[in-house]
């Protein structure tokens, strides 16, 4: 389900910039005001270019939202607060879950308006440290910060 409404977020933010940066050359008359005249097909161009974007949009999620694992060892009492410290540091808080799973939230609400208010990090305690899952990018980024950490 989490897939579907990502694709569907995403469709809605391209379909959102695409229409920004149509509206913005049709006010600085870099091209006319008529759909008609701006593509080469018209009108029909408007539903083209909507399939090629919910193409980009069903394939997003897979891409872009990655599980990763991080080696981090020791104990709870011992990784917590470095895990904490790593995630305070790069802007994320810890959310409260009625279901008690560990997870983090963006602080700013200009990078969580940037994310779509997909900006969660769950976080699993593995063997051998911690499993992190959220945007691939963001993951990554923890990642690294958690190996250079000193234990």
């Amino acid at each position: 389900m989490r897939y579907i409404i990502r694709s569907v977020k995403y469709f809605v933010q391209l379909m959102v910039i695409l229409a920004l940066i149509i509206a913005v050359l049709v006010l600085a008359k870099i091209v006319p005001g008529d759909i008609s005249k701006i593509f080469v097909n018209g009108y029909d161009s408007l539903w083209q270019i909507a399939l090629l974007m919910a193409v980009f949009a069903a394939i997003y999620p897979r891409l872009g939202y990655v599980k990763r694992q991080a080696v981090v060892p020791g104990s709870d009492e011992e990784t917590l607060p470095v895990l904490d410290s790593v995630m305070r540091t790069h802007g994320y808080e810890k959310e409260q879950r009625a279901d008690g799973k560990l997870c983090y939230r963006k602080k700013a609400l200009g990078d969580r308006l940037t994310r779509l208010w997909e900006d969660r990090i769950s976080v699993e305690r593995s063997v051998t440290g911690y499993e992190l899952e959220g945007i691939g990018r963001d993951v990554i980024r923890l990642l690294n910060a958690l190996r250079s950490r000193e234990y």
